[in-house]
């Protein structure tokens, strides 16, 4: 099976390359397993120095990776390159905290005696090898925020990457190679999706994890659940932002434009739905519609550019679809609703705002990966929370009020993972990262996500 770096800017196949057969993912999966054997017994001192020493190397070659990932799936460049730093970052933070996060846990002293024990603890222990199936629009974050707290908390790791981004793929793998860590502790899979089900039914294979779609999550979840085995699954968002009368709009509105077309409107986590409030409705949309028009479409190569192109034609296409079907149905595209002609080469399109949006149109449903917003009025807080709810997905939300009494309300309301008062939904190392109903379940990133791949084993003692 042969694996294609396409550029999307322009539509040129850039790097082929041969996929892994059976007897290399055997070799793979096989080296995964030896090396947990030992790995696991490593101290966390020794986890740390291997961890900041790949997140020094990833500092010196983030131009160089910044320019992969930017070739590859279309993200600016500017943006690639803040990628690179988080993951450092993250690494970092890892392996600072990583054996403070995993120290053992003690029960009170009553309830040790309680038990009938002398002595009582909970100790967290890596599972194994861990398989991850990673998507392209952050194709090194999303895989160092699992592999970071993976490895620090004495898993190994399999790589199984989106198919577009074969170059990222293959840099992750040889990172931690080139930072000492122990050979077989993290590798790259060059396989096609329908592999994954062979690897996850591996008895070598203790765990998994996606970011993806719904359909890759269930299918994921049902092998896995099948097999017993222990998944963690991030998936599709369509997060409301809504706006307050009280809201300090000019901030609302300048956020609410990176939110939604960060990394050309492709994240689970940007902003999508735009609820707002009546009263300053009229002039949130006149100033929101005016800096969407007004954002640089073009190379993403271009340090001045605003949204470059989506990252595969197909995606292009579904989104058409969503947008020429509200419009078919009534909506109204304040600006954008289509290809820009000036660009006639690669997969863009531009910064679309939809208004007039009904639950009839496939739109108000199905998640928007790309540059399109759709805007909804409210009359009050009540049908804000009711419209934000309105939704298979609870990935996070953004609420833009000075009123403690809303952020009480939609805090305790919001059907949401997270819930970001007065600025946009971003993940940090130190916050659960996670969703509700259709997003997924289970936590990346803090205490939580280290834990998610480790046995809490119950250690009870006497005398």
């Amino acid at each position: 099976m042969a694996i294609a770096t396409v550029n999307p800017a322009t539509g040129e196949t850039l790097r082929t390359y041969e996929g892994h057969g059976p007897a290399e993912v055997e070799r793979r999966v096989d080296a995964a397993h030896e090396a947990f054997r030992q790995y696991r017994t490593t101290s966390f001192a020794e986890r740390a120095r291997l961890m900041k020493a790949a997140a020094a190397l990833l500092d010196e070659d983030a131009e160089d990776i910044a320019r992969t990932m930017t070739t590859e799936m279309g993200k600016p460049i500017v943006a690639a390159r803040a990628e690179a730093a988080k993951c450092a970052k993250a690494m970092r933070w890892y392996a600072e905290h990583a054996e403070a996060l995993l120290a053992d846990e003690h029960p009170t002293e009553h309830d040790v005696q309680d038990s009938g024990a002398d002595l009582a603890r909970v100790h967290y222990r890596p599972l194994g090898p861990v398989l991850a199936v990673m998507p392209w629009n952050f194709p090194l974050w999303q895989v160092i925020r699992f592999a970071a707290p993976a490895l620090m908390a004495g898993n190994t790791g399999l790589l199984k990457h989106a198919s577009n981004v074969p170059q990222t793929a293959l840099y992750l793998g040889d990172l931690f190679r080139r930072a000492g860590f122990p050979a077989g502790c993290f590798q790259t899979l060059l396989i096609g999706s329908g592999a994954v089900e062979g690897v996850l039914r591996d008895p070598r294979i203790a765990a998994a994890t996606l970011t993806g779609s719904e359909g890759a999550g269930r299918s994921v979840a049902a092998i896995a659940g099948d097999e017993v085995k222990k998944t963690v699954l991030e998936l599709g968002g369509s997060d409301p932002y809504i706006v307050m009368p009280s809201a300090d709009l000019p901030r609302a509105v300048k956020t609410a434009v990176t939110a939604r077309v960060q990394n050309n409107g492709q994240s689970c986590i940007a902003a999508k739905r735009f609820i707002v409030h009546q009263d300053v409705y009229d002039d949130f949309a006149e100033r929101f519609t005016a800096a969407m028009n007004a954002l640089t479409v073009g190379d993403p190569l271009d340090d001045d550019t605003d949204v470059g192109p989506l990252a595969t034609e197909q995606g292009r296409a579904d989104l058409e679809e969503l947008v020429d079907d509200a419009m078919a149905k009534g909506a109204t595209a304040l600006c954008g609703g289509s290809r820009p002609s000036e660009l006639p080469r690669g997969w863009f399109y531009r910064p679309t705002v939809l208004t007039g949006i009904t639950p009839q149109m496939r739109v108000h449903r199905e998640e928007t990966f790309g540059p399109v917003a759709t805007l909804y009025p409210v009359g009050d807080i009540e049908e804000a929370v009711a419209v934000a709810n309105d939704s298979p997905f609870g990935l996070s939300s953004n609420v833009w009020t000075r009123r403690d009494e809303d952020v009480a309300f939609f805090v305790r309301d919001l059907e949401a993972g997270g819930v970001f008062v007065n600025g946009m939904t971003a993940s940090h190392p130190a916050l659960p990262f996670g969703g509700v109903k259709r997003s997924g379940y289970g936590r990346e990133l803090s205490g939580h996500g280290i834990r998610e791949f480790c046995n809490a084993t119950t250690v009870w003692q006497r005398a």
